[in-house]
Order: structure tokens, then C-alpha cells, then sequence
């Protein structure tokens, strides 16, 4: 009988319309206002907002022409070096004296630069096409130098002119005297082989150790100077390392390309 008087109850007055209606609670408000403003900050960000990113790569140290590979035009037995590892020597300097079948030879520098390494020694054989030298084409002691940055073909579209860049130095502790700064010199847009890596450094080995997850682009930097340094470039410390920088140092560089506005990456 208690159901069935309450079912009649409800019939006879089917809505309480006389009950004030609460649409939400006061905390519900203000988690909707909290929410509505984030999702507006969030957007006027994704649209006048930008973010930064950067690609790292292997990087060596050079002057801004490279090196080439000195090799014998004769085969014989050297009887004399003539150049000395670090020498600045003028093109058609003689390098090695190589007795042959005919007499004696004298293999001479193709180009100007300084002689940084040699691979013959007094009383060893060669065959023609040895490699004997290693010359890096620099006019003077005092050129500056470069850093060449072999970056993945993907990335290199996205490099922008005067990109900074920061270098990671092997022969430097980062944590005592910062990385190397500098801003991007050009970018080569064609993938280089070992081959065309090690005709420009005159090594072989890094031919191919800089190919090793593919064929890369070659990002030359020009480094910042400073008259405040011992090296003579800016550091990220306010000294940098006390000593100076040498040629065909290798190093990692850190490219900063061209910032990006988040909406873009929502867009087709």
C-alpha cells in the first residue's frame, strides 16, 4: 500500500516545478574558467609562439680549403724526406728524394699549405700512387680556421642563413671552458661520398667514419672571433681553453634552424 500511494502522489503531481534548479556547483565554474583560459593562452600560442630546435652532427676542425692527399708519381725506395711534419711549404716544394730504375726523383707539394702528415720513411719501398703526404691547403700560420659540420640530408633544408652554432670540442673539457661559438658560413646541398670527404681532408679514415649512417651534407661554420681568448675565438666561458685551436680536431656541433610556430604542425 506504501508504493501505491506514493505512485498515486506522482501522478498527481508529476513535476516539482516550484524547486529552484541548480545548474552547477561554484567549484564546477571555476574549473570551466580555469579550463577556457588555458585552451585560450594554449591557442594564441600555437599561434604567435615559436620553438626552437637544433640538429647535432660530427664536426672536425679546418682551414677553409681543405687538404689533399700527396701521392708518389714513381715507384722506388725513398732515400730522403725532405719536408717535416708541420711545415709551411710554397707549391712544388720537394717533399721526398725516391731512387728508381732511372735515377733519382724528387716528389714536390702540388699546392701551397702545411704539411700535416707524412707516411714514408728513408729506405721504405713505394709504388707509384702512394700516398706519402697529407698537405692542408693554408696560406699562412695565422688563417683561420673553420669547422665543417656533416649533418643528415634531411636537416640541411631546414638549416637558415646564419644559423649560431655551438661546438663541442674533443681536445677541450666542456665542463671547464664551455663550447665553441659560431654562425653558419654555407650549406652544401648535395650529399658527399667517402670519397669527396676524404679528398677534402686528406683522410681516408674520416672518409669513412663520417659516412657511417649515410651519405652526409657538409654545413661550413665560420667561427666567432675573440681578441679576449687565447685561441682567438669566442667560448661560451668567458676565457675559453688556454692554449690555441689546431687544425683537423674533431668536434660535435649543435645547429640551431629556424624556429617553427606549433599551429604549423597542425597544418597540411
Amino acid at each position: 500500500m506504501q508504493f501505491r500511494q506514493q505512485a498515486l502522489a506522482k501522478l498527481q503531481s508529476p513535476e516539482e516545478l516550484d524547486l529552484p534548479v541548480r545548474f552547477a556547483r561554484p567549484q564546477g565554474w571555476l574549473v570551466l574558467s580555469v579550463t577556457v583560459v588555458a585552451m585560450a593562452a594554449a591557442s594564441v600560442w600555437a599561434v604567435t609562439g615559436s620553438v626552437t630546435s637544433t640538429v647535432s652532427a660530427p664536426a672536425i676542425l679546418t682551414h677553409g680549403r681543405g687538404s689533399y692527399v700527396l701521392q708518389s708519381p714513381v715507384a722506388g725506395q725513398v732515400t730522403a724526406v725532405l719536408a717535416k711534419q708541420g711545415q709551411q711549404v710554397p707549391a712544388g716544394s720537394p717533399v721526398l728524394k725516391v731512387r728508381t730504375a732511372e735515377g733519382e726523383a724528387v716528389v714536390r707539394t702540388l699546392d701551397a699549405g702545411r704539411v700535416s702528415a707524412l707516411a714514408a720513411t728513408v729506405g721504405q719501398i713505394i709504388r707509384t700512387g702512394a700516398n706519402v703526404a697529407a698537405v692542408e691547403k693554408v696560406a699562412r700560420t695565422g688563417d683561420p680556421l673553420y669547422a665543417t659540420v656533416y649533418v643528415p640530408p634531411a636537416n640541411a633544408a631546414s638549416i637558415p642563413d646564419d644559423a649560431a652554432v655551438d661546438l663541442t670540442v674533443q681536445s677541450v673539457p666542456t665542463q671547464e671552458y664551455g663550447v665553441l661559438r659560431g654562425h653558419v658560413k654555407s650549406v652544401d646541398r648535395s650529399a658527399q661520398s667517402p670519397q669527396q670527404i676524404a679528398a677534402f681532408l686528406g683522410d681516408s679514415q674520416l672518409g669513412r667514419q663520417f659516412t657511417e649512417k649515410g651519405r652526409p651534407v657538409a654545413v661550413t661554420v665560420r667561427l666567432d672571433r675573440s681578441s679576449a681568448t687565447k685561441s682567438g675565438y669566442r667560448w661560451s666561458s668567458a676565457d675559453g681553453p688556454p692554449f690555441k685551436l689546431t687544425s683537423m680536431t674533431l668536434a660535435s656541433g649543435s645547429i640551431r634552424l629556424a624556429d617553427q610556430r606549433p599551429v604549423d604542425w597542425l597544418l597540411p
